[in-house]
Parts: structure tokens; C-alpha cells; sequence
């Protein structure tokens, strides 16, 4: 439970029984509808921790639901938590892991808390990096030793998510009583009439009721429930118009009580006048994602200042905090009123810029060896990708934080967001810098890479033939980046059995990478391991051992022997050995990468996996049929595990063990 408990939480009738009723059932669902501020958070909260405090055998797993990578974030959570297998893993199907392990009924009891799951694209859209993948809802399991409790604004949702209206709790503004006495825990004794009025005009919003005792609070004793009443009514003509403020501007959050909104801009203008600098961090962490704002992000060199500044946002319950401290959170539609009363005073665009050239700072390239710290912060680029800087200047730094957040999501199958970023980023540089600069073109580049990823050859190779001749032209043919570019082209042109055309460029850049470069330079090794698979997919197995090895031999020699690319090396030559039906030859090489990777990289890496595939093919090769389909059930199962049961790995595993059971014999199992 990510939040600490709240000591002035206040009983709501019956709505707790009733969450634990519907959570005690067998796969149980239930949520908790209303608008932002009702207070269906705290209610989650204080279910969460007497469910904690009376059933100590049950896990509690807590979700931010607000976007799809913030719920696969919350999946990871889970893997962490119950330490699954395999989930550190390059490739690993996170919310696969978690469903199989929720599934399981050997696996204690569970409840999940949904929180601000507002947006059905969220858990129901079909994008994602294969045309096959599954919305996020269907990794929610209905197994019988769990329940799930949602908290949500959009009622549609909750039907989805849940079943049935039947298990569906509204949630509205409280009682007049819980009111005045959510606001007595909050302020001490009451005149009680002044306190009716106030929580009135509140519109007895948990969450407006909350803020407004902040605000008393700090300016006590010069300020009181009567005092902050004739504020709030001289600001009258602010509140008129922020009633009558089109309900079409996008701006505006339909569902958002417009007390709320008053309140937090009396508020900001409190603090404004009081300590600028809290306003300043305020404003700054307006643009972020709601959630997970890491204080890194934030902190400045005056550690005192900003330490302050912390503490008086919390006392306006304007921000919070995860239990160590490090982490803080703004309600959406905080930030959304922040935004609003900083363009009301011309200052948006500061601290616009501001949140870019801090994510730009902060978030690396997409390589492999940045991928946990771009996984905390990537939340926050996707909302960059709405935060284009009106400076020149900052339009560059911009671009630049969305090429490299879009080379993360093109690594991670997340390919629609990776086309939308990267798009971004090419048109804004070649806007500043001209088509031919060389960020300019690295960003085609990338953009064609993401087609490629998604299938579409033809644009990526229009891409990639544009990129490579003004490449050549601008660069010089024996540039590395027009090396890069055309062996980017070559892969494209294998990757449509275009075998002839790609092998002549692939000859091209491997004889100029090896002349510029040097012949054992990585990408010299690259180029004549892409040869060799041309070669390969031609049927011409002596080129292509002929390659391999010379591959091989000087990846052990340059990289070692256990070596990723050495080891792919050994297992490219096992493919030719194999296919010129050199058993004992591939078997041997088979076996030597699989002890290695299941050494060096773990026995559930995908890449450990495929090497006992490959060594269990040998076998079939060679008639070795109990030997087959023992590396076969195994390989099967852990991909089922590890990577899910209908990843094309685990298909691919179960077609090979059909096979060797078909050649036994056994018909019916195959």
C-alpha cells in the first residue's frame, strides 16, 4: 500500500462493509464510482489496510491506474514483490508473470486496488507491439483466491471491469454530518453554524474540505472557518467564471467540481504570496505525470529551501508523498488548475520549459543498459509529448527527450507510442536543423526502424534509401553512419526475401567497415554475421560457414568466449552445420552455447531457451527421440511461465514437442 494511513480518515456509512462483502466473495470485484475528490481513494486506502491488519495471510497489491504504462508499472511492482522468475528478463511478458502467478490458487490470497482507472483505452485497447496483443483487462484473473477493488470516475468502466452494475458502489459527496466531522478532525472545535456554511459551500467534497482546513491551517490564528467564508465569497466573480467556463474546452476536466477548482486558487495564491517558491515547485510539477514525480526530478542545490517548499505543499494536501519520501504525487486535477492559473499570469511556457530541459537532463538513451531508469521515468515523457516549447531553442532539447523516449518504447514493443514520439522528433529537427543534419536523419532512421517493427517495409525502405544517399552525399560513402544506414537498408531488404539485393550491400558495408573501421570493429562483425544470414537464407552453407566462423573465432578472441554476441556467433554456425547435416558438429556447438547462456545468463533467459531448442532440433535431426522431448517439455513449460502461454516462442515450442511425439507415434498427445 503505497500510502501511509490517514488518521482523519471518516467512517461513510456502510460503503466499507459493503467493499468487504463484495471482496470476500470468490473472485470478487467491486468499484467505487464518483467524481475526483469524493474521497474513493482513501476509501480503497482504509479498506486496504483493515483487510492488512485482519487477514495477515492475503497479499495487497496496489495499481496507479491512470495510464497503460503506469498499470504495467503496477504489474512489475507485483513480480518484484512476489519475486517471480524470469522477470528481469530483456524479453520478459510482465503482465503475463504476474497473471499466471494471480491464477494460481496454491498462491495465498490477493486483493487488488484499481486506483484512478478513468480511461477505458487503458484496459481495453487492442494497440500494442504485435497485432495479436491482449488489453491490459485480460490479465485481471477471476481465480477464486482474489479480489479486485476499483476506484473510477468513468461508470462504463467500472461495468466493464467488474461485470455487472450489481457490483458497482457510488460514491458521492458525503453526508452533512461526516463533513462537519471530517473537518472538526481536521481543525479541532467548531462554531458549528460557520463550519455547516463551510462545508456547504464546499459542497461537502472530502477532498475541498481537506484543502480548506490546509489553508486555515497555515494562516492560523490570523485566518478561520469565518475568515476563509468571506475570502472565498470575494472571490465570487473568479468562482462565476470558472462556473461558466465552456464545458467543450479541452482544458477543463468535465467532471470537476468547481469548488475544488476555487479552492486550490485561493490556495495557490496563499502560497504565492507567502513563499514564491513553493509555487514555483507547484507549478513545476504540474506537467509532470501525476504520479511517481521522483524528488531527483525536482531538488535543486538549496536542499533546505526545497525541503520547505515540500512541506508546506503537503500542508495544503496540494501534494503527497510515498512512505519514504522520495516520491510525490499531485491529483490530476491540481495539476490541471495549476496550469490553468499559470497561463491566467502569462508563466506557462517557463515552466514548460522548465519540465523539458529536466526530463531531457534526466532520461537517457534507449540502450539496453539505461532500461530501468527510462522504465521509471518514461510516464513522464509520454506527457512531454504535449509540452512542445514555443522557444526555438527548447524545441531542440524537446525533440531531443522524445527521440530517446521513443528509441525506449521501439525497444520495449511499444510501437504506436515510439511511432507518435519519434515522428515528433524528426519533423521538429528537421524544422530547426534542416533534413540533412545528422540528428535530423538519425531520427528517420529511428522512425523507419519502428516501421519496420510494425511491418511496414515499403516506408522504412524510403525511408532508409533517403537516409543512406544524402548519407553518402553529405557524409562520404565511408562515413559510419552511412555504413549504419545501409546495413539498416540490407536488413529491410532480408527481411522481404529480397536475398540479392540485400547481399550486395551487405558485401558493400562489410569490405568498407572493415577497411575503415578495422576487420574485427563490432560493426565490421555485425555486417559479416548479416552476410552470413543472407548467405544462409539462400542455401549457400558453405559461405556462410565460412563466415560464421571467421565471425566467431574473432568474437571469442576480441569480446570472449561468453560473450551475447559471441554465443549468437556459435549458434548461427550450429544453423549450417545443422542444415548440411553436420549433427555432431551443430550438437556440439548447441550444447557448448547452452551450458554457457544458462551460466551466464540464467536458465529461464529466452535466449538460454532457444539454445535447448536448437540442441533439442539436433536431436530430432538425428532420430534422438526421448532426448528431444525431454529439452522440449522443458523449454514448453518454462516459455509458458516465463513468457506466457500464447507468446510465439511457447507456440513455437509446442509445435516442435507435436513433431517429435508425431515421429514416435504418439498421434493422439501430437
Amino acid at each position: 500500500i503505497p500510502f501511509s494511513r490517514d488518521p482523519d480518515f471518516v467512517n461513510r456509512g456502510d460503503i466499507l462493509d459493503r467493499i468487504h462483502v463484495r471482496c470476500s466473495e470468490p473472485a470478487g470485484r467491486v468499484a467505487l464510482v464518483g467524481l475526483g475528490g469524493v474521497g474513493k481513494s482513501q476509501l480503497a486506502i482504509e479498506c486496504a489496510y483493515r483487510v492488512a491488519a485482519e487477514q495477515t495471510d492475503k497479499w495487497i497489491f496496489w495499481i496507479h491506474a491512470g495510464t497503460q504504462a503506469r498499470v504495467e508499472e503496477g504489474f512489475r511492482t507485483i513480480a518484484d514483490a512476489v519475486k517471480l522468475p524470469g522477470r528481469n528478463q530483456p524479453k520478459a511478458d510482465i503482465p503475463q508473470l504476474v497473471y499466471s502467478w494471480l491464477s494460481n490458487e496454491r498462491n495465498s490470497r490477493w486483493v487488488i486496488v484499481l486506483d484512478s482507472a478513468d480511461d477505458s483505452d487503458v484496459f481495453y485497447s487492442t494497440t500494442g507491439p504485435t497485432p495479436k496483443s491482449k488489453p491490459l483487462a485480460t490479465y485481471l484473473p477471476q481465480s477464486r483466491n482474489g479480489a479486485i477493488l476499483v476506484t473510477t470516475r468513468n461508470k462504463n468502466l467500472a461495468r466493464r471491469l467488474t461485470g455487472n452494475d450489481a457490483n458497482i458502489l457510488d460514491v458521492g459527496p458525503m453526508v452533512e454530518a461526516d463533513a462537519l466531522s471530517l473537518l472538526k478532525k481536521k481543525l479541532g472545535l467548531l462554531d458549528i453554524d460557520r463550519a455547516t456554511e463551510l462545508v456547504r459551500v464546499l459542497e461537502y467534497v472530502p477532498l475541498a474540505i481537506s484543502q480548506a482546513a490546509g489553508y486555515i491551517r497555515a494562516r492560523a490564528p490570523r485566518s478561520s472557518p469565518e475568515k476563509y467564508l468571506d475570502e472565498f465569497r470575494a472571490g465570487e466573480r473568479k468562482r462565476i467564471k470558472l462556473l461558466g467556463h465552456d464545458g467543450g474546452d479541452l482544458r477543463r476536466d468535465g467532471s470537476a467540481s468547481n469548488a475544488i477548482l476555487t479552492t486550490w486558487q485561493i490556495s495557490f495564491e496563499h502560497i504565492c504570496s507567502k513563499r514564491p517558491s513553493a509555487t514555483d515547485l507547484l507549478s513545476l510539477m504540474s506537467f509532470f505525470d501525476r504520479q511517481g514525480i521522483s524528488e531527483s526530478l525536482l531538488k535543486d542545490s538549496d536542499e533546505d529551501m526545497f525541503e520547505d517548499d515540500v512541506a508546506m505543499l503537503r500542508d495544503y494536501c496540494l501534494v503527497s508523498t510515498n512512505e519514504a519520501g522520495d516520491v510525490f504525487e499531485m491529483h490530476g486535477l491540481v495539476q490541471l488548475s495549476t496550469r490553468k492559473w499559470l497561463e491566467a499570469r502569462g508563466l506557462q511556457e517557463k515552466f514548460k520549459a522548465q519540465f523539458v530541459k529536466r526530463m531531457a537532463m534526466s532520461f537517457p538513451t534507449g540502450d539496453y543498459s539505461n532500461w530501468l531508469i527510462c522504465r521509471r521515468l518514461f510516464v513522464h515523457v509520454e506527457k512531454a509529448m504535449g509540452c512542445r516549447p514555443a522557444d526555438g531553442e527548447m524545441e531542440e532539447v524537446w525533440a531531443r527527450l522524445l527521440y530517446n523516449g521513443g528509441w525506449y518504447a521501439w525497444s520495449q514493443g511499444q510501437y504506436e507510442i515510439a511511432e507518435r514520439m519519434v515522428d515528433k522528433a524528426r519533423r521538429t529537427r528537421e524544422k530547426r536543423l534542416g533534413r540533412e543534419d545528422e540528428a535530423s536523419l538519425q531520427s528517420v532512421l529511428l522512425y523507419a526502424s519502428v516501421m519496420k517493427a510494425r511491418g511496414r517495409w515499403k516506408e522504412a525502405e524510403s525511408l532508409e534509401v533517403q537516409v543512406m544517399e544524402t548519407f553518402k552525399r553529405v557524409l562520404g560513402e565511408d562515413h559510419p553512419s552511412t555504413l549504419t544506414s545501409m546495413g539498416n537498408l540490407a536488413l529491410t531488404y532480408m527481411n522481404q526475401g529480397r536475398w540479392k539485393e540485400a547481399e550486395s550491400l551487405e558485401v558493400q558495408v562489410m569490405e568498407t567497415s572493415s577497411r575503415v573501421l578495422g576487420k574485427e570493429h563490432p560493426w565490421t562483425l555485425t555486417s559479416m554475421n548479416n552476410l552470413a544470414l543472407t548467405f544462409w537464407n539462400q542455401g549457400r552453407w558453405k559461405e556462410a560457414e565460412l563466415l560464421n566462423v571467421q565471425v566467431m573465432e574473432t568474437r571469442k578472441r576480441v569480446s570472449g568466449e561468453e560473450h551475447p554476441e559471441t554465443l549468437t556467433s556459435m549458434n548461427n554456425l550450429a544453423l549450417t552445420f545443422e542444415n548440411q547435416g553436420r549433427w555432431k558438429e551443430a550438437e556440439l556447438l548447441n550444447v557448448q552455447v547452452m551450458e554457457t547462456r544458462k551460466r551466464v545468463s540464467g536458465e529461464e533467459h529466452p535466449e538460454t531457451l532457444t539454445s535447448m531448442n536448437n540442441l533439442a532440433l539436433t536431436f530430432e535431426n538425428q532420430g534422438r527421440w526421448k532426448e528431444a522431448e525431454s529439452l522440449e517439455v522443458q523449454v514448453m513449460e518454462t516459455r509458458k511461465r516465463v513468457l506466457g502461454e500464447e507468446h510465439p516462442d511457447t507456440l513455437n515450442s509446442m509445435a516442435n514437442l507435436a513433431f517429435t511425439w508425431e515421429y514416435q507415434g504418439r498421434h493422439s498427445d501430437a
